[in-house]
């Protein structure tokens, strides 16, 4: 083996090894290896092996700016292969060494996940011939290639081969729509900011479908293809698009200080039948988060709706759009979908707290950087709070339906038995441990728990707020003082641990560090319900599910008994969830295992709840269950009935909760 010429990494040198003919001097050596190897082996001696050396580190991002105007454009009309196709031009300003980055760390995702595995078909182009291109060996998402001399610009080619089956992925384009975000759609030069990157993007959609996003045109369409104005990096990433053949733009503040539109697009045209009073209620959406936090960090908002069950559903913030997929029947079928109604709350809220205040460790300056979550507590946890809240106090949710969503979240983290190993804050790093993939053990393992029970611990601070007040003040002050500031900027303003803190000591005095680091920070066995009481109601357990609790059920398609026998079935009898160290788990049923009769007869879920209500009175429990190529009866010991969550009121004691979800005046 020999060393190769140095290849350049980044304007740097590395020796790549090669294979090359034995000189004349390696049989020398290779004789003294031979004669060494006589020697008996207890006489030898080897440090064993070194490591090879890294190549250089992908040059880390500046705060100067990248000299030119990028232009990406992208043809999303196959919708059969559910393929887009990309051509991005690149201007440069030398020859020689040059590293492109695909996107790594999304934002809202909180992890590494950028679809790189799906970007096939990469050709790079200057001067209209291709140039051979290398993938860095350590940093995958980061592309080598040498700019010849003479370049103006480099084009670069690639296509994203999007999901066509659910177990791929997000299923992103359907017949009738489809959803498109920029940030797995362009490479940017290394070695700057994305915020001091411009880039010029343009679509050709289907023709006939309507697009939406944050980002603004150019103009009308040519020749099918729609031009929207140049943008930094970092805004084109935070901008997605939804389009699709059966539209409607709702406008939810005409005459407000910036405009805020519902974008739906539908499976079919009579899905966007929204009547007076639901579009009433987004509209006071928008009025509610304006009391609640007395600003706004954007100059028009864009919510990207989807109603589908063709296309995959999706809950992503932006600071100027969110991307919200739900059921396909949101409006048409109202009444019966209560558990659907927090979407736009909670992303819409993500504009306030999570894109203008922002983590300061999960702000980064491009998207290879690293992303830290150790305060997704307060990103996510305090979004899912106020996502409830203004639901409440909008109508999107009645009084009832939010007190029966809390109940259904309190129930979940006072049987979570993983608390008795695991703080909230290590679960910040799920994201990155386990991919948002599906786990065997959840109450267990614990998974993001950091949303819900970050939920139940910022009740708890409302609440004692209130309480220790008089009720003179609330959390409201708090979401006012730290996400009101700068009204109309959306210039990121980070924070940390200590600030949240200082805002909230400015809001009521009090030991914050303590309170928070021993709900968050430390393992904390006892559940964290203690804003339930405090706001005057408690968890209970009934025999008959709320309204909420079996819209829940409906939208997942799951028989959902993890408070009785301890397992949730899914729509086809199989088992998708066992609570930990329950009746089911100690009958050794597990995840995958699918559920074949009850008591003999053939299985149904009125079957199954019939029996568990028998069993109380001394009835049997006996369930035939199919797991892999193997079939056994098993005998589950549980006589406890059917336990659902709910609220009960604690008669004497102030009713914090009401107030609330009260509409602010």
């Amino acid at each position: 083996m020999s060393f190769a010429p140095n290849r350049p990494y980044n304007g740097k040198s590395f020796p790549v090894l090669r294979s090359s003919p034995l000189k004349p001097a390696l049989f020398a050596c290779a004789a003294a290896f031979v004669l060494a190897a006589a020697v008996p082996a207890f006489s030898q001696t080897s440090p064993g092996p070194q490591p090879y050396p890294m190549p250089p580190r992908t040059e880390a991002p500046q705060d100067t700016p990248y000299p030119g105007l990028l232009k990406v454009q992208v043809d999303a009309t196959d919708l059969e292969h559910h393929i887009l196709r990309v051509h991005e031009t690149i201007p440069v300003a030398r020859a020689g060494p040059m590293t492109l980055l695909y996107p790594q760390w999304l934002p809202g995702n909180h992890a590494a996940n950028g679809p790189l595995k799906n970007v096939d078909g990469i050709v790079f182009r200057a001067n209209g011939k291709v140039i051979p291109w290398m993938r860095d060996p350590v940093d995958v998402f980061a592309f080598h290639i040498d700019v010849p001399a003479g370049a103006a610009s480099i084009d670069i080619d690639f296509d994203l081969l999007s999901a066509v089956a659910n177990d791929e992925g997000r299923i992103v384009m359907t017949p009738e729509m489809l959803s498109l975000q920029w940030i797995n759609l362009a490479m940017y030069p290394a070695g700057h900011f994305a915020r001091r990157i411009q880039i010029e993007p343009s679509v050709r959609f289907p023709d006939g479908w309507t697009p939406f996003s944050a980002l603004e045109r150019t103009g009308a369409a040519q020749d099918g293809v729609t031009h929207y104005k140049a943008v930094d990096f970092d805004t084109l990433a935070d901008s997605p698009m939804i389009a699709g053949r059966y539209a409607r733009q709702i406008d939810l503040d005409p005459g407000g200080p910036a405009p805020v539109h519902l974008d739906v697009i539908a499976d079919r045209p009579e899905l966007l039948d929204a009547t007076p009073d639901e579009i009433e209620k987004h509209r006071a959406l928008v009025q509610q988060a304006y009391k609640l936090y007395g600003s706004h960090h954007y100059n028009h908002y864009d919510f990207l709706f989807s109603l589908s069950d063709r296309m995959g559903g999706n809950g992503l913030e932006h600071h100027r759009s969110s991307e919200d997929g739900t059921i396909p029947d949101y409006f048409t079928g109202w009444a019966k979908s209560p558990s659907s109604r927090d979407l736009l709350a909670h992303e819409y809220t993500h504009s306030w707290n999570g894109k203008f205040r922002r983590p300061a460790d999960l702000w980064t300056p491009n998207f290879n950087v690293p992303m830290r979550g150790s305060l997704l507590w307060v990103y996510e946890g305090q979004t899912q709070y106020w996502g409830f809240v203004l639901s409440g106090r909008s109508g999107l949710l009645t009084r009832q339906e939010a007190l029966d969503a809390l109940a259904a979240t309190a129930a979940t983290y006072a049987n979570r038995v993983g608390r008795e190993w695991r703080p909230v804050e290590d679960t910040t790093n799920d994201p990155v441990i386990a991919s948002r993939r599906p786990q065997p053990w959840t109450s267990f393992q614990r998974s993001e728990d950091y949303y819900s029970e970050g939920q139940l611990v910022w009740l708890d601070a409302d609440t004692l707020i209130r309480e220790k007040s008089g009720g003179k003040r609330s959390l409201d002050d708090f979401a006012k003082g730290f996400f009101g500031i700068e009204n109309g900027s959306w210039t990121p303003v980070p924070y940390t641990f200590d600030d949240v803190v200082a805002a909230l000591n400015k809001v009521e005095p009090y030991d914050w560090a303590t309170f928070l680091n021993a709900r968050i920070n430390q393992v904390a066995p006892k559940p964290p319900l203690d804003g339930l009481t405090r706001g005057g109601w408690r968890l209970i357990y009934t025999d008959t599910p709320t309204d909420y609790f079996k819209s829940a059920e409906a939208r997942r398609k799951t028989t959902d008994l993890s408070y009785s026998v301890g397992l949730v079935l899914g729509r086809d009898a199989d088992i998708t969830a066992v609570q930990w160290d329950g009746p089911a788990f100690k009958a050794g049923l597990t995840i995958g295992s699918k559920l074949l009769a009850v008591n003999g007869v053939a299985f149904d879920a009125d079957r199954l709840k019939e029996a568990i209500t028998e069993a109380r009175k001394g009835g049997p429990l006996s369930l035939l269950v199919k797991t892999g190529d193997r079939f056994r009866t098993v005998e589950i010991d549980y006589r406890g009935g059917l336990r659902y969550p709910r609220l009960e009121r604690v008669e004497g004691t102030p009713d914090l909760l009401s107030a609330i979800y009260a509409p602010k005046k």
